[in-house]
């Protein structure tokens, strides 16, 4: 260990949705989306798969920037790719964020990764590999956003925090925010605000406009929840030039591989295939959410593509395990905030049919 740094070595990781090594499980753990990309989507990436794998992809993904600066009316300048939205975030604290030990008392603000809590697990593993201070700060007990009165009596809010990571909709609540909401926020914030719309497609709202009207703000997205690309690690971010160019500066060379470019760029033009599986997932969400009432659950109203859910009779631990020994994976939380609910992917039909027939045969047996 005299190697590792002793930061890295206290480190404690983000730990990923279990992957399955059993055949005919029903993976409801990780908010992929079920259903697969476009047809001309899959002959896009099988198309490019020829002599150009030899060599490297566009550095900047420019082909791409351009398709999505025509989706959001900006310019190119406006938007950075990387390898999935996690990268974006990765990029953020490294762009904006001090380490801790170049801050004195004076000036611990520039340190500090602010989030609220409970939200996105990986926020506070980022600010430690940094060497960043974290400061997550308790959304409401409905998982809402706190208003910004409550914010300026709380004690550890800092509207001075070098960057404020949002994530909106919230992961794992579900909960949505209103962009008039976000924007007082963002307005009130002195440092950077970086809005994590990873799953915004499931949702009423966006935010959107605030990265091109607002100095301080910035929106990433990725391709992978709601375009069926996870396999191809696609996330972007638009914002003010100025801020994009300082995240494109401490990017690698060659962030984005090729094939993902290629797959993104025919992804969008492909929407409206997308959008209808948009609606699939959504009516999906509501059977679920209402089907788990009526077995006695408590399910928060979700604008995601996946629900928070308290189970009854026994602990949601307890229902993880009960779930697997009949081939379903969910994803359950050790974190105070959230240890006694379940998160559950929205599926397939067929995948949440053989959810709730589990579900029955576990209710029977307790």
């Amino acid at each position: 260990m005299k190697y590792v740094r002793p930061i890295i070595q206290d480190l404690k990781a983000y730990i990923p949705g279990e992957q399955p090594k059993i055949a005919g499980l029903v993976k409801l753990n990780t908010n992929e989306n079920p259903y697969p990309p476009a047809p001309a989507v899959l002959e896009a990436v099988r198309s490019a798969v020829d002599a150009r794998l030899r060599l490297y992809p566009n550095p900047t993904a420019d082909r791409l920037r351009e398709k999505l600066a025509d989706l959001h009316k900006c310019q190119p300048e406006n938007i950075i790719v990387g390898n999935g939205s996690d990268e974006i975030l990765a990029l953020a604290v490294r762009a904006f964020v001090e380490p801790k030990s170049a801050c004195t008392e004076q000036t611990q603000n520039k340190c500090l990764v602010q989030f609220f809590d409970p939200s996105y697990s990986l926020y506070p593993v980022l600010a430690a590999i940094h060497g960043a201070l974290p400061n997550p700060v308790p959304l409401r007990s409905d998982f809402s956003l706190p208003d910004i009165d409550e914010l300026m009596n709380s004690s550890n809010w800092r509207f001075d925090a070098a960057l404020t990571l949002i994530t909106t909709p919230n992961a794992p609540s579900g909960k949505g925010y209103s962009t008039r909401d976000l924007e007082m926020l963002c307005k009130a914030q002195n440092g950077v605000v970086l809005l994590d719309e990873a799953y915004v497609d499931f949702a009423e709202e966006n935010a959107m406009a605030l990265a091109l009207k607002l100095e301080n703000t910035l929106v990433a997205r990725t391709f992978s929840k709601a375009y069926s690309l996870c396999f191809q690690r696609i996330g972007y971010c638009v914002g003010p030039a100025y801020l994009i160019e300082a995240l494109m500066k401490i990017k690698d060379s060659y962030n984005v591989n090729g094939l993902g470019q290629i797959a993104a760029f025919a992804t969008l033009e492909n929407i409206e295939y997308y959008k209808n599986n948009f609606c699939k997932i959504i009516t999906t969400r509501t059977t679920l959410t209402n089907e788990l009432r009526l077995l006695g659950f408590e399910v928060y109203p979700s604008s995601t593509n996946f629900i928070l859910t308290k189970p009854p009779k026994t602990h949601a631990e307890n229902w993880l395990k009960l779930l697997r020994e009949n081939n379903i994976l969910v994803r359950w939380f050790p974190y105070p905030r959230v240890k006694d609910y379940l998160r559950i992917t929205i599926g397939s039909d067929d995948e949440i049919n053989k959810l709730i027939i589990a579900i029955r045969k576990i209710l029977n047996n307790l």
